[in-house]
């Protein structure tokens, strides 16, 4: 219980957090990283044809082209380990990259496309990840199509945060992300959405997939027929929607989350319409580095939060075949999720049979809401097969772990019924993402009237978090804009506001520890 009161304690105060990294601004906006999956092509002589790039494009939309070998390791070194990338690459540049990148865990496979098969595969062959020594480029396109096929299945990252129920300090930063991930998703769900931000999403996803025909046309037929009960057909749907909901959901990018928000609430109402009336057990092929693994080891007893839609299967056989076989020279552990599902369970995230909801009707897919809450039991090795490790959940309902209090008190704070941006800005705010909070109390300005009292509030807020960013120049300005406003408009000026302004530019934080006592001496 005292874990409990430490963290709740930190939640709700104004106190100077890290600015994020501009590197990770940018990374998290970057409109080529909105894909987990990635294909380089590396060869001295790249001249593909506009047809085999869009070949190519239709299986993995982002596609970057190297002549250089230095250059296209870099970019390979500098892509995060949760990145899912699959090379092409001529047989002289491939024994000369392929040694320096085939450990690195963004790398997925390797295919070498060469004129002189025999030859190359005597090198290529020796490493695991090279799946194919080619020579024709159909048979190139042909094996890289099938190959994904299964790396959607278990090459995808399983994006967890995990709640230790006897955690000390050191894990209180972790704790809040697993509190924070789940306030945020609420907050998504009841911010109702607009046009505007249906046009954005699909401008933005146009120019990702600018020279991809297969793409736009069903971005062009997702614009012009979606409808909310199609909503679960559309992310099973191999096609741009699901890539990027998912890119988005992996990536935490706030941006794209935020424009899918309506499309989340839509799938989120669909399992909710056809929640699994009984105990299911279902089944999830997943590969993963042996850090991974051992992080789930350590955690046997505790709570799992899956930071994206969850899907599995009630067929174990299928499930198993997607795992392969084993490879002694790999790092990559093959693990089969046995999940225990109890309908009773459920307040807020619902699971369901989504089979006559899919676009591919003939897959026993079960689906978990975003966010969806497991304990995890064990993990052991198969009996069956020592090379697969089995890991045993059971999904969770809101009320059964420890961090019950917690998120009552959260949600709490961001009020009931529908939120707005501010709202989003504020959670934002306590998750540190600075430079997402100013953005959309910026964004929330934009919508309101001229007049409206609540700008007032968003300058105030606007002052503060600049202030906390150490912006001090700045800060004075909106809290110069929130008193003027104010006085325009006969509203009642914080004094707090107006001791801001007369002060020095010092951090907010001080500067109300000096107002307090200042007002305390009168």
């Amino acid at each position: 219980m005292n874990f409990i009161k430490n963290i709740i304690s930190t939640l709700p105060d104004i106190k100077p957090t890290p600015v994020l990294p501009i590197d990770d601004v940018c990374k998290n906006n970057d409109i080529e990283n909105l894909e987990l999956f990635g294909l380089i092509w590396l060869d001295s002589n790249v001249e593909g044809t506009r047809e085999t790039e869009q070949q190519l494009r239709s299986i993995i939309n982002r596609l970057k082209n190297f002549q250089d070998v230095k250059q296209c390791q870099q970019y390979i070194e500098e892509r995060s380990e949760n990145d899912r990338l699959v090379l092409i690459v001529n047989g002289r540049l491939g024994k000369e990259i392929v040694p320096s990148i085939h450990k690195l865990r963004q790398v997925i496979s390797i295919y070498v496309y060469c004129m002189d098969q025999k030859d190359n595969e005597e090198w290529a062959l020796k490493f695991e990840k090279v799946k194919a020594v080619i020579v024709k480029l159909d048979e190139l396109v042909s094996h890289i199509q099938s190959d994904h096929e299964i790396q959607k299945k278990v090459e995808e990252p399983l994006l967890m945060n995990i709640y230790t129920t006897n955690a000390d300090k050191s894990t209180i930063e972790v704790q809040g992300e697993f509190i924070f991930f789940q306030v945020l998703i609420d907050c998504l769900l009841r911010l109702k959405s607009t046009d505007a931000d249906k046009n954005e999403l699909i401008k933005t996803c146009q120019h990702s997939h600018k020279g991809n025909p297969i793409e736009m046309d069903n971005i062009r037929e997702f614009e012009q027929d979606y409808s909310s009960d199609k909503a679960l057909w559309w992310y099973t749907k191999e096609s741009f929607f699901y890539k990027t909901l998912n890119g988005a959901l992996h990536t935490q990018n706030i941006d794209m989350m935020f424009l899918y928000r309506a499309f989340i609430s839509d799938i989120h109402r669909q399992l909710q319409e056809n929640q699994a009336k009984n105990c299911l057990q279902v089944y999830r092929s997943q590969k993963m580095s042996s850090d991974e693994l051992n992080v789930l080891k350590q955690s046997i007893g505790q709570y799992i939060s899956i930071n994206s839609f969850f899907s599995t299967s009630t067929d174990q056989k299928q499930a198993r075949s997607f795992l392969g076989v084993a490879d002694k020279s790999s790092d990559l552990q093959r693990v089969l999720f046995k999940i225990h599902a109890d309908p009773k369970m459920v307040t807020t995230k619902p699971f369901a049979d989504i089979s006559s909801l899919s676009f591919y009707s003939t897959e026993a897919e079960v689906l978990f809401m975003l966010g969806s809450i497991f304990h995890l039991q064990s993990v052991d090795r198969d009996p069956t097969d020592g090379h697969i490790w089995i890991i045993k959940m059971s999904l969770c309902g809101d009320d059964e772990h420890d961090l019950k209090n917690v998120l009552i008190y959260m949600k709490e704070q961001t009020g009931s019924g529908e939120t707005n941006l501010q709202t989003l800005a504020n959670v934002l705010w306590k998750m540190g993402k600075l430079d997402f909070a100013k953005k959309y109390l910026e964004r929330f300005l934009q919508q309101l009237l001229p007049n409206d009292p609540l700008r007032g509030t968003l300058y105030e807020d606007l002052g503060n978090l600049t202030s906390q960013a150490g912006d001090y120049d700045m800060s004075v300005e909106w809290h110069q804009k929130s008193i003027e406003f104010k006085t325009e408009n006969k509203l009642p000026i914080d004094p707090i506001d107006s001791f801001f302004i007369i002060t020095t530019r010092k951090p907010f934080s001080v500067v109300l520890d000096e107002a307090r006592s200042h007002l305390a001496l009168e």
